[in-house]
């Protein structure tokens, strides 16, 4: 059984929940004929990898949400031998090359390269370039971000990039200037509340505005912290509703048949 935050996580463009103004401009920049490298930024929770995800499946198609996640040895320059785990579809690669933790660079040149260099399998309706979705670039070593730069530039005929990050204060200002930044930022209380209505109402639940507005807050405007905080208040109903409500309001909030 999948996590609400899993669950309903939007799969469209126009499925977001907030950020309307900056969704229609991803779908501009889908369409404008020239697709650019592009850094992703903002705190956590705030949907930089569902509107990432969003983007790839207005490229690509559905089958761009078909992954399957691969286990590669990539051999350093010294013969030292790096374990690296990706998350992949016939047209884009994830990888967190921080894992690699000193060898990022050569991670990052290695699979790059294979990325760029391989085919697509359905070219005939689909993009003629694939896209490599790095993620936590801010915690790269500059080494393996100079390397980044140079390689974005070589393989940009055939493959994109894109950066995510929490930050871009660590990233280097040649690759920054190299990329599109666009910033997500954290979606208000309000939104945060909006989507935890509309989560629970898809549940059969009843969210008092009370409770949603505890959840929102004590999220940190997080908004996967607050479907998971939300989803954890379902499954433990009780002793929620006794800590965070008065007794006259415990019946038909969680568990609509729960006695009085």
């Amino acid at each position: 059984m999948s996590l609400w935050v899993d669950k309903y996580r939007p799969t469209a463009i126009n499925k977001l929940d907030y950020h309307k103004e900056q969704a229609a401009q991803l779908r501009n920049l889908v369409h404008c004929g020239d697709f650019p490298h592009l850094l992703v930024c903002g705190p956590s929770g705030a949907g930089k990898k569902t509107r990432i995800m969003c983007l790839l499946r207005e490229l690509y198609g559905a089958g761009v949400e078909k992954l399957r996640i691969e286990h590669q040895t990539i051999t350093a320059p010294s013969k030292k031998k790096i374990e690296i785990s990706t998350i992949a579809s016939n047209y884009h690669l994830e990888v967190n090359p921080s894992d690699a933790g000193n060898s990022d660079r050569v991670v990052i040149q290695e699979l790059l390269k294979t990325v760029a260099q391989s085919q697509q399998l359905e070219t005939s309706t689909q993009r003629d370039f694939k896209v490599v979705l790095l993620t936590e670039v801010d915690k790269l070593t500059k080494d393996a971000q100079h390397a980044l730069r140079r390689t974005m530039e070589k393989y940009m005929s055939t493959c994109r990039i894109i950066l995510c990050c929490n930050s871009t204060s660590k990233v280097i200002s040649p690759i920054r200037s190299r990329c599109l930044v666009v910033r997500v930022p954290a979606p208000s209380s309000e939104e945060i509340c909006t989507v935890l209505f509309s989560v629970c109402k898809k549940e059969g639940l009843i969210l008092p505005q009370d409770l949603a507005q505890r959840i929102a807050e004590r999220s940190g405007r997080n908004l996967r912290k607050a479907l998971l905080m939300c989803e954890a208040c379902r499954e433990i109903t009780v002793c929620w509703i006794v800590i965070l409500m008065p007794k006259s309001e415990m019946k038909a909030v969680f568990w609509p048949s729960l006695p009085a």
